[in-house]
């Protein structure tokens, strides 16, 4: 890529990698179209309920090997449910990744509990789970795992700690719907599996989500809480068959996502100032397969000459690249008073300050596409010094 690095980035006034700008999601799917047509025409879509709820249902159920399966209005909402569920509240601690998504955090908040902090593991971002059971106190009541940005935490481990201390493990799977965690689906690995069909995740409903559950106590817990007359936090029909064909292609659709991640990262090498997440060695089989609702990488803007991630990401955006910063660490933007946590947390506060996440689509495209991606970054880091400018324009 040498002769490739000469030339000027689209920041700096260069034509970009991806003059059309990044992918729309969803693509266009005649299946999905077709349900679009049939629920048109049968009138389905404005029932409250009907076949396709029920089918999304038996699939889901089945493919999680999970008795119950309760769909509502988001992720977040399930996550709340799941907590109200378990019967958490004030009082109670809650067991979760420093770095995590900000709604976990909030809905503990709301159930009256208190967030209990870890940090994570320095190759994957995610959950460290040999700090655990030091996080454990007599107000421990649950632990929340997530799998984020291509990391996924053995479930194995955190479940046979949580059966031998009697806590209970609600599993967010909203990033990774159909990945394969130590030979189970995502979302079946805990009491409670959570999922997610928000307007960009690898499922898209617009909005939507689901709660997976074997256990009768905790579903009618949620339904009993969650029906006011009628059910308060409703997954419509329309949106459950616009659901199933998406289902039907899910892994097909994985499975070319990680091959481009694969290709991706040989394309970037060792040395391009972005490094992958690293799995655990025991989750690099066949048994355990990563999701990729945003690819992670830790940025190092000293190979960038000290450009800042923000500006790294700006750079990246202006090829036509969906690449953005992380979330931000939960210790980092919530008040001390309202979490505790299990030591220090360093690693957390990296990821704070380093993570940049690549959203989803352009993985679905072809090898040539990550090619071009890899080709933006080089070229990036060709010019950053001009690039640090943007930031510090000296004076003449």
């Amino acid at each position: 890529m040498n002769s490739l690095s000469q030339e000027k980035p689209a920041i700096l006034g260069g034509t970009p990698c991806f003059p059309a700008g990044p992918p729309e999601w969803p693509f266009p799917d005649q299946a999905v179209n077709q349900v679009l047509q049939e629920t048109q025409q049968t009138g389905s879509w404005g029932k409250y309920q009907g076949p396709y709820s029920e089918q999304l249902q038996q699939e889901l159920a089945a493919l999680h090997q999970k008795e119950e399966v309760i769909p509502c209005s988001s992720g977040t909402v399930a996550v709340e449910l799941a907590l109200r569920g378990l019967g958490i509240g004030k009082g109670d601690e809650v067991i979760l990744a420093a770095y995590d998504f900000e709604g976990n955090f909030k809905n503990i908040l709301t159930v009256g509990a208190t967030p209990m902090l870890v940090d994570v593991d320095s190759r994957n971002c995610n959950l460290d789970i040999s700090l655990l059971e030091q996080a454990i106190t007599k107000s421990t009541r649950c632990i929340l795992v997530s799998h984020l940005h291509g990391g996924l935490v053995p479930m194995q481990t955190v479940c046979d700690l949580s059966k031998k201390r009697g806590i209970p493990v609600i599993e967010d799977a909203c990033q990774i719907p159909g990945a394969l965690i130590e030979g189970r689906f995502a979302g079946s690995g805990g009491d409670i599996g959570i999922l997610s069909f928000g307007g960009s995740k690898l499922l898209t409903a617009g909005r939507g989500g689901a709660l997976l559950t074997s256990s009768p106590q905790i579903a009618q817990r949620v339904r009993l809480y969650s029906y006011r007359g009628n059910e308060a936090y409703p997954l419509t029909e329309l949106q459950a068959g616009l659901l199933i064909p998406q289902l039907k292609s899910l892994q097909k659709h994985n499975q070319t996502r990680r091959e481009n991640v694969n290709h991706l990262l040989l394309q970037l090498g060792k040395n391009s100032g972005l490094t992958g997440l690293v799995n655990a060695e025991h989750m690099n089989t066949d048994s355990s397969c990563p999701g990729y609702y945003k690819l992670g990488f830790l940025y190092h803007p000293e190979l960038f000459a000290g450009v800042s991630r923000e500006l790294f990401c700006q750079s990246m955006q202006a090829e036509g690249i969906a690449l953005y910063p992380g979330f931000r660490a939960l210790h980092a933007i919530h008040s001390r008073r309202r979490f505790k946590q299990a030591g220090e947390l360093p690693i957390a506060t990296a990821c704070d300050h380093s993570l940049v996440v690549l959203h989803h689509p352009i993985l679905l495209k072809d090898q040539k596409n990550m090619d071009m991606i890899a080709r933006a970054v080089v070229r990036i880091r060709h010019h950053a010094d001009a690039i640090a400018q943007i930031a510090n324009p000296s004076s003449d």
